[in-house]
């Protein structure tokens, strides 16, 4: 793809960077959320800086919409780190999710009692890029409407602390991305997944590039979904679909702008198949 690297690091991640370190001493484990489709290019290298020793659960999340999710959790397993796969629409691995939390701050909270100090529940902090699910992750666990659930990035905004099970209590804070993004690839697919927004960017080299990539991946979603003749030009793809789906506007003038809103609101929902776009 020849243009620059995506980068988005509005003024309110800063302040969140500052949050999370702040609230690091009050919290017995971190959970960090990733997203099941990108597991490595989800993953904030600077939330791991701050994080260091303290104890970690990676949880991954929209597994519904990912494929081979299994091996990622072995992967991160054989690295010595507590990994499970949630659905927070279904539910699916929730229980889960909540005794391995439970057990990795067990630890910290005997050590508590064993020295005179009053028993409480244990603590979790859970952090990850925006618009990864950790407000419907949350609301699954605290059983209620607690946190505002919008389908775009940057939402939550302050810190809460929330009660998700008998024993355990959450500080929710607002999704973060990293200052600055190296690797093409990787903005590419935090585009795609709505971790960047699309405000910030020209979504025509961005869509065409995902519709590469999933021609070649995982070419039968969308040929299922949209009943095209396959090939592996973005633009022939997008010209197909966007035919395909009536984008004309008066005039009979192709409609670009809605073919690329439709394609991308399609893939978010799952509507083009399970996927999984980083490679172990």
């Amino acid at each position: 793809m020849d243009e620059k690297i995506l980068q988005w690091f509005p003024g309110h991640m800063k302040k969140t960077q500052r949050l999370i370190q702040e609230n690091l001493k009050l919290v017995d484990i971190v959970i960090e959320l990733l997203d099941a489709r990108i597991p490595l290019s989800s993953q904030n290298p600077m939330l791991r800086e701050i994080i260091q020793d303290k104890p970690r659960l990676i949880v991954l999340g929209k597994s519904d919409l990912a494929a081979n999710v299994d091996a990622w959790l072995k992967k991160f397993r054989d690295e010595n780190l507590s990994a499970v796969a949630v659905d927070a629409v279904k539910g699916t691995g929730i229980k889960n999710l909540i005794a391995l939390a439970k057990s990795l701050a067990e630890s910290k909270t005997h050590k508590l009692t064993k020295h005179g100090a009053k028993p409480r529940a244990a603590r979790v902090m859970i952090v990850g890029i925006p618009n990864v699910g950790k407000s419907s992750l949350i609301n699954r666990l605290a059983g209620m409407n607690h946190t505002k659930i919008e389908n775009r990035p940057g939402v939550t905004r302050a810190k809460q602390w929330i009660k998700i099970a008998d024993r355990l209590d959450l500080l929710d804070t607002p999704g973060i991305l990293w200052p600055k993004f190296d690797d093409a690839d990787v903005a590419l697919k935090l585009s795609w997944t709505y971790a960047i927004s699309d405000e910030i960017h020209d979504l025509e080299p961005t869509v065409c590039k995902l519709l590469e990539t999933l021609a070649e991946k995982f070419p039968n979603g969308l040929i299922e979904r949209y009943k095209i003749s396959p090939t592996t030009d973005g633009h022939e793809l997008l010209n197909q679909i966007g035919l395909k789906r009536g984008c004309i506007r008066k005039g009979g003038l192709f409609d670009t702008d809605k073919a690329l809103r439709l394609i991308l609101t399609d893939f978010r929902a799952g509507k083009l198949g399970k996927v999984m776009l980083d490679e172990i």
